[in-house]
């Protein structure tokens, strides 16, 4: 198998839910890794010229989950590189056939009171912005995903109270295994 610093390295795809840190680990992992990083959301955001929010407001979920599987379906045709997906991103059955078959699958998993520290001030998260508390929405959501998340990963490793160090040192040990 070779090395995740040879040439052929499979690419890395990040699942987990909103506020796991999916994103921040993802850039840094990229970097230490010298691969070149995408955010699917951000892809999407910058193909549209409009916010996640706004897609949800004007297409609802179901017109953003397209646009999702489709971003989802050209990135991991992608080389070598490290993939932030969307924490509904595993809904599609498209999406997670795309992310087990063409890398490895890394299901960054937190506790619930971190992931509502880490999206408690984010307005870019329309899924939260509803008649319910985000702790009750959020724990929904994970109840809903989860199983999904395990069945698509490669490996699970915790972000809930861990440094940012620590998560990508423990990405990379998991890699290296595989």
């Amino acid at each position: 198998m070779p090395s995740i610093h040879s040439r052929h390295r499979p690419s890395i795809f990040l699942i987990g839910p909103m506020g796991a840190g999916k994103t921040t680990i993802g850039r840094q992992l990229a970097r230490q890794l010298n691969r070149d990083f995408y955010d699917s959301d951000r892809v999407i955001e910058e193909r549209t010229g409009a916010d996640i929010p706004l897609i949800f407001d004007k297409e609802g979920e179901a017109g953003f989950r397209r646009r999702e599987a489709a971003i989802i379906d050209e990135l991991t045709q992608l080389d070598d590189i490290v993939l932030a997906t969307g924490g509904g991103a595993v809904l599609d059955e498209h999406n997670r056939r795309h992310l087990s078959g063409r890398g490895m699958v890394v299901y960054l998993s937190s506790d619930l009171d971190s992931l509502l520290e880490r999206t408690r001030k984010d307005k870019n998260r329309p899924l939260l912005h509803a008649e319910e508390p985000p702790e009750v929405i959020l724990r929904r959501l994970l109840d809903q995903r989860d199983p999904l998340y395990r069945e698509s990963a490669d490996f699970i490793v915790d972000t809930g109270r861990h440094s940012i160090r620590h998560v990508i040192k423990a990405i990379i040990q998991q890699l290296e295994q595989h």
